[in-house]
């Protein structure tokens, strides 16, 4: 066994609890025609080749109990390793892959608290100045915050329709505070803190969110839950 799979995969071990899991969640009956059973040759084929571990290439869906568990603190003196690079890596890559502004180590499998963000130029583009202003936006390099703590600066709150790559496909109105204070380590291990307003704000506490196994639908006003594909279905 070699340190990663004992940091990341026997943290994660942890994470469902001890005992057997009810029989709702482990019959193969269901109330949903559309959930989908593990075909045998996916069965066979993870028997002979083991599947990928994390931290993954892809966003861990809601359900997977990495989402909903409290991550662990960092070691300072493990941010240099090649583990902790690794999976910061990983989480740009995605990140940068699907297009979003933030990602949480517990997205990509690992339960590690580190967070990133970034507003590139061209989202910034494609957006109207009276979204801009609105919303707040404004462009952002990276910024990787390791075992962040946030502080609210200005307790007023706005709300605003949200999305997460870990709800695929929907979003909702979540009101969020107008101004935060971010800090902790960046990627180096060196000390950063960050005054956030605006959009970026509201990055901040999403992504702090993930590392406390919080996610948006457990602050949203839940009638304005939406499918953002609602439309295509009508058509």
């Amino acid at each position: 066994m070699n340190r990663t799979v004992s940091l990341f995969h026997l943290c994660r071990a942890g994470l469902a609890g001890p005992g057997p899991l009810p029989p709702a969640l482990t019959s193969a009956r269901s109330y949903c025609s559309r959930v989908k059973v593990r075909s045998y040759f996916k069965f066979l084929k993870n028997k002979i080749i083991a599947p990928p571990g994390p931290p993954y290439g892809h966003v861990c869906q809601v359900g997977d109990p990495v989402l909903r568990a409290p991550a662990a603190a960092v070691d300072p003196a493990v941010i240099p390793g090649p583990e902790v690079q690794r999976v910061i890596s990983t989480m740009v890559t995605v990140m940068r892959k699907l297009e979003c502004v933030g990602m949480s180590a517990p997205q990509v499998g690992v339960p590690l608290r580190i967070m990133a963000m970034e507003y590139p130029q061209k989202m910034f583009d494609e957006t109207s100045p009276a979204g801009r202003k609105a919303r707040g936006l404004s462009v952002q390099p990276l910024r990787v915050f390791i075992n962040p703590q946030v502080k609210v600066l200005d307790g007023r709150t706005a709300s605003f329709q949200e999305a997460c790559e870990s709800i695929s496909g929907f979003s909702a109105s979540v009101p969020r505070y107008l101004s935060v204070e971010v800090s902790g380590l960046n990627e180096r291990g060196e000390a950063v803190t960050w005054r956030a307003s605006g959009w970026c704000a509201r990055i901040v506490q999403h992504e702090m969110d993930h590392l406390d196994g919080v996610l948006y639908v457990d602050r949203m006003n839940s009638k304005t839950f939406i499918n953002i594909h609602w439309q295509e279905h009508n058509e």
